[in-house]
């Protein structure tokens, strides 16, 4: 099974929001980092917007249509 490589996403946001989401985080026993991406995809879902698999990234170099 071929490993999935991740990208790194650098953001600043407000100490309050962090604070949150990290509790957010703790309570349903995931990492800050699992628990944007769980947000993220649940934004995602709930507007229509497609997720690209790595290999559809991957072939589009990065270029959205």
């Amino acid at each position: 099974m071929a490993t999935i490589k991740t990208a790194t996403l650098t953001f600043r946001i407000d100490p309050g929001l962090k604070e949150a989401l990290r509790i957010a985080a703790d309570q349903e026993h995931r990492s800050i980092a699992n628990m944007v991406e769980v947000l993220i995809r649940g934004y995602c879902e709930r507007h229509g917007i497609a997720i690209p698999h790595s290999e559809e990234t991957k072939n589009n170099n990065g270029v959205r249509s």
